[in-house]
């Protein structure tokens, strides 16, 4: 099973919005995620700071792919861009990925 992090900023003020939506997330987004191979994804905020992280059942190249190409998840970032700042993956048109620098099982 990979593991995928990525982080974004809110802005100021947003955080309770930012939370709001999250909470009443789409169905049709959920089903995407689920269908990426999406499962265990969770977001944590310090400050205006998010951070995500999800483990991928098929692949993070397939998640990213999958994410990439829809139509879904281009209509949720649109709809969440007047609460947060993230820069998509130029590559892989996915949240940037972040660099694992420790585990333990």
């Amino acid at each position: 099973m990979e593991r995928f992090a990525w982080k974004a900023v809110i802005k100021d003020g947003m955080i309770g919005e930012y939370k709001k939506r999250h909470d009443n997330i789409w169905p049709e987004m959920k089903k995407v995620l689920k269908d990426a191979g999406i499962k265990n994804y969770t977001i944590w905020n310090t400050g205006n700071e998010v951070f995500g992280y999800f483990e991928c059942e098929k692949s993070i190249a397939y998640a990213e792919k999958y994410q990439a190409e829809s139509a879904v998840v281009d209509k949720w970032n649109e709809y969440m861009k007047d609460v947060m700042t993230m820069e998509m993956d130029k590559e892989t048109g996915a949240q940037p990925k972040m660099k694992q620098v420790f585990f333990l099982e």
